[in-house]
């Protein structure tokens, strides 16, 4: 079976600017090895990143976006959930992941990977998750 992630922002920032484990897991998702959910709130906020910290014009990040959504499923989120009480805007991420029916969150952020899991959603940074596919992969 082919897992479904939601990458959190910071994690399609990253595969962005550089060639990581961020950038090894969009890849997966991009050759279609794995299946990857987004949502709007996500979109805006990476857009909002790459402006203001790696000084992309509105034209260039509206382009990164159209990339990204060629091969990144998207879902219309509630925006009721407050299951990330430290960091609000975290909650889209778990959210996302809900109605994405995704299996996993990929990210960088202390807040959500503190939470280790929400409900059946296993919540690991690009590294775990790159070790864990290997394991499914056997």
């Amino acid at each position: 079976m082919v897992p479904t992630v939601v990458f959190d922002t910071n994690v399609l920032f990253s595969a962005t600017g550089w060639r990581g484990k961020p950038f090894e897991c969009v890849e997966l998702a991009r050759a279609g090895k794995i299946q990857a959910v987004t949502c709007a709130e996500l979109m805006d906020e990476l857009a909002e990143k790459l402006e203001l910290r790696l000084g992309f014009s509105a034209e260039q990040s509206a382009e990164t976006i159209a990339r990204f959504l060629r091969f990144l499923g998207t879902v219309r989120i509630p925006n009721v959930l407050n299951a990330v009480p430290r960091d609000p805007d975290d909650n889209a991420v778990i959210e996302c992941a809900i109605e994405g029916k995704a299996t996993y969150v990929i990210s960088g952020d202390k807040d959500l990977l503190d939470l280790k899991k929400f409900r059946d959603i296993e919540i690991v940074r690009a590294s775990e998750f790159l070790s864990i596919l290997a394991k499914l992969e056997k």
